[in-house]
C-alpha cells in the first residue's frame, strides 16, 4: 500500500491511503452533489473492497472507482441500485493529467485488497450517524437511533394514515428498510416489520411508509435515513431485509401516476428525458 496519508485529489472529494483504509473526503462547494455533502466522508476498510476500477470519463477526466463488496455498506443496501453515477460516493472523477498518478494508486490499492469478492456477512463501512430526519411529502421523519418516528402533515398524508394516527416503531420491532429514490417522479421509505404483517401496497396507505419526491424528502436527506435505521437493525441482530420497492403495482394506479407525471412534464417540472424515462419504468411495473 502507498504511505500512510498519501492523498489524491479529484473534483468533489479526495482520497487519503492508510494501512487498513480509504479516508473519502468530500468537499462542500456548490458543484459537488448534495449526497456528497451531507455525508462529509467515508472511511472505507480495505476489508470492504472487492475491486478496483479506472476508466475513462466525460470531457478530459479519468474515474476511479472503488467496488464494496455486496453487504459491506449499508448505504449501498439501502439504495439497491438506484443512485445515479454522479452520485456514486466511491467513484472519484480526476483530470486526465492525473490517470498516470490514479493508476498507480489503482495498482497500490489492488495488491493491498485480499480475496474480497463474497459478500460481506456484516457492515464494513459505518453507517449515517443518528440522529436524523427528513422531512417527507405527508410526514416528517424522525431516528433517534432506536426508535423511528413518523408525524403526519395534514396536508399531505391520507386518510388512512390519520386514522392511524402518528407513528412510532421500536428498531427492535423492524427488520429492514424499502427505500425507492424520489429522483424525478416519486418515492418512500417503508418500514418492514418483524412480525411480517401484511401492508397496503401502496405506500401512500401504509402507517409504516412514508412517501417523498421533487422537494420533499431528497436523497441527500432520506437515503442516509434509511442506512442509519438499516445499520440499527443489522446491530439489533435482526435478519436484515431490503427491497428497492419494484413490486407490481395495479394497472388503474399506473396509469394514474402517468396522468400525474404528464403534468408536471407540462408544467415544465420535468424534462423530456426525465419524463419519457420515468414513464417506461412506470409502464414496466405492469
Amino acid at each position: 500500500m502507498s504511505r500512510m496519508g498519501d492523498v489524491l485529489a479529484g473534483f468533489h472529494a479526495a482520497w487519503e491511503f492508510e494501512s487498513d483504509s480509504v479516508l473519502i473526503r468530500y468537499e462542500r462547494g456548490i458543484r459537488t452533489p448534495k449526497l456528497f455533502q451531507a455525508l462529509g466522508e467515508r472511511r472505507v476498510p480495505l476489508e470492504a473492497i472487492s475491486g478496483v476500477t479506472l476508466a475513462p470519463g466525460k470531457r478530459g477526466t479519468v474515474v476511479l472507482r472503488a467496488e464494496l463488496r455486496d453487504g459491506a455498506d449499508p448505504l449501498l443496501e439501502a439504495a439497491a441500485g438506484q443512485l445515479k453515477e454522479g452520485c456514486d460516493p466511491y467513484r472519484l472523477v480526476l483530470p486526465a493529467e492525473k490517470e498516470t498518478l490514479a493508476e498507480y494508486y489503482a495498482d497500490e490499492l489492488k495488491a493491498a485488497l485480499g480475496d474480497g469478492a463474497a459478500p460481506a456477512d456484516r457492515f464494513l463501512v459505518a453507517a449515517p450517524e443518528a440522529p436524523r430526519q427528513f422531512k417527507a411529502y405527508d410526514a416528517k421523519a424522525s431516528f433517534d437511533g432506536k426508535t423511528v418516528g413518523f408525524r403526519w402533515f395534514w396536508t399531505g398524508a391520507s386518510s388512512a394514515k390519520w386514522k392511524a394516527g402518528d407513528q412510532s416503531f421500536p428498531v427492535a420491532e423492524l427488520a429492514g428498510v424499502e427505500w425507492r429514490s424520489p429522483e424525478v417522479f416519486e418515492g418512500h421509505l417503508r418500514l418492514l416489520r418483524r412480525d411480517g404483517a401484511p401492508a397496503p401496497a401502496q405506500p401512500d396507505q401504509d402507517p409504516a411508509a412514508v412517501v417523498f419526491g421533487l422537494g420533499y424528502g431528497p436523497v441527500h436527506e432520506s437515503l442516509p435515513f434509511a442506512a442509519a435505521v438499516l445499520a440499527a437493525v443489522r446491530s439489533s441482530g435482526a435478519t436484515v431485509a431490503v427491497s428497492a420497492g419494484a413490486s407490481r403495482r395495479d394497472p388503474a394506479d399506473i396509469a394514474e401516476r402517468i396522468r400525474h407525471l404528464g403534468e408536471l412534464h407540462q408544467a415544465g417540472l420535468v424534462t423530456d428525458e426525465e419524463f419519457s424515462v420515468k414513464k417506461a419504468e412506470l409502464l414496466a411495473e405492469l
